[in-house]
């Protein structure tokens, strides 16, 4: 008989698990805890969860522990590669989730493996959900994220209670979805990335005053999210990491493995790539002005 769907969310009867506490998911696991559930973290460093646990979030030993103490498992992580191991590995969340469980994993990953996810998932009369965000570190911290949602429909509605604390839940459809939704966001944005880096480095060519350009164009046709974002701390050459350089390579390449003509987002790619050869991967990604000002021989 399959599994029946959820009970709606109840603060003080559903237990979330998290995994992945980096720069966005401390904040948002913060947010989760702010509005009364109770939250159990796992990291392989202890004292990264510290400011956590002063916040009141439990502690488990591995993936597996986690999941046997939950309802409801996150994961925010670095790559496609972290979420196979830490979901399907042998001592990974499936393995530990109970009938009905329910996992969301909110890394930019792969399509086919938020599939795989799903398929395995329901072996175990429990349920899969990828739901990569965007906003960066500063909508995480404002709980004004974005999170590209595929599953189960009725699956996603439930966990609109939990989810909502983070940002603006955008359902795109079956199980994938969310992840080719993000992809499709990072061909965007990198796109505006290189533009905005290319017309400060034309306008510093110029030898117009690029406070005064932006100013100018910001709010014409050319301006963006992207502008208002990172159009100053490109000027400034202010590069401390919003969203990594080397994460928009990975989600570039990802683009590439689609059925589609993407020039434009190869040429992207490129660029970022620059970044992460020179060393620059940890870097913000408004660090592609970089790389087009030493195209141009500028310092």
């Amino acid at each position: 008989m399959e599994t029946p769907y959820p009970k709606l969310m109840d603060p003080s009867k559903t237990r979330i698990g998290w995994i992945g506490i980096g720069i966005m998911g401390s904040a948002m696991v913060s947010h989760i805890l702010a509005a009364g559930y109770v939250v159990t973290v796992y990291a392989r460093d202890h004292r990264k969860s510290k400011d956590l646990q002063i916040k009141g979030a439990r502690t488990a030993n591995s993936p597996k522990e986690l999941a046997e103490v939950s309802d409801v498992v996150f994961t925010m992580v670095g790559n496609a590669n972290d979420v196979r191991s830490l979901l399907l590995g042998e001592d990974g969340v499936l393995s530990g989730l109970k009938p009905g469980g329910v996992t969301v994993d909110m890394t930019s990953s792969k399509p086919a493996l938020a599939r795989e996810i799903h398929e395995e998932a329901r072996r175990k009369d429990c349920w899969a959900v990828d739901a990569p965000v965007s906003g960066g570190d500063a909508g995480a911290r404002e709980g004004k994220l974005t999170m590209f949602a595929g599953g189960d429909s009725k699956i996603v509605e439930w966990l609109y209670p939990v989810m909502e604390n983070m940002g603006i839940v955008r359902y795109m459809g079956g199980a994938g979805s969310g992840q080719s939704c993000k992809i499709g966001n990072q061909i965007c944005a990198g796109g505006n990335l290189v533009g905005l880096a290319e017309g400060i480095v034309f306008a510093e060519k110029a030898g117009l005053d690029p406070v005064k350009w932006l100013q100018a164009v910001k709010d014409g046709a050319a301006g963006s999210a992207v502008m208002r974002l990172f159009g100053e701390m490109m000027i400034k050459r202010d590069y401390k990491a919003t969203g990594f350089a080397e994460y928009i390579v990975k989600d570039l390449g990802m683009a590439a493995e689609a059925e589609a003509a993407l020039p434009g987002a190869a040429l992207s790619k490129q660029f970022f790539s620059g970044m992460v050869a020179n060393g620059d991967g940890k870097s913000g990604i408004q660090g592609v002005v970089s790389v087009s000002r030493r195209l141009n021989g500028m310092s």
